[in-house]
């Protein structure tokens, strides 16, 4: 699975977006398939899906574990849809997440991963043996080719004063 550190989830906008930059005031974000950039401000609620947390039995668990392991069993595909009907997406979830803690995950919870889900899926987060983002992917092959430098010029010979 990639690197969910760069994944966020904005408060009031639909989606999923790429961390871009963070600048004094907030961040700028691009949604994952491509498109405008956004600028999201501190008072924003902006959530990094790696630093999130799902509520199960023994108490809370990544929620990066919990979507890598829906991601073996599903073996890469996309789940139910998030807009299915509540029984469906409930019954769904158990079977994926049988240890999940049911008093405190509620239906729009279960929407809410599946959406996400089924977004990373489509942007190939689930692929076998990336671990970095997309993005940090094509970084580092411009990084593993060295850019030649340029020589230093000299400095012109300086001009006497009877010439």
């Amino acid at each position: 699975m990639n690197d969910l550190k760069h994944v966020l989830a904005i408060a009031g906008r639909p989606g999923l977006y790429q961390l871009i930059a963070s600048t004094r005031t907030g961040l700028v974000a691009e949604p994952l398939g491509g498109g405008t950039r956004v600028s999201a401000s501190a008072r924003q609620q902006v959530h990094v899906l790696d630093e999130m947390a799902l509520y199960t039995i023994e108490g809370e668990r990544p929620l990066r574990e919990v979507l890598a392991a829906v991601g073996e069993v599903l073996k890469g595909q996309e789940a139910v849809p998030h807009n299915a009907d509540s029984a469906l997406v409930m019954a769904e979830f158990a079977k994926l997440v049988p240890d999940y803690d049911d008093s405190r995950v509620y239906v729009s919870d279960m929407r809410k991963f599946f959406q996400w889900y089924n977004a990373l899926v489509r942007h190939n987060f689930f692929a076998a043996g990336s671990e970095t983002a997309p993005e940090a992917a094509g970084a580092s092959e411009a990084v593993d080719a060295p850019k030649p430098k340029a020589a230093k010029k000299k400095a012109a010979p300086k001009a006497e004063d009877g010439e």
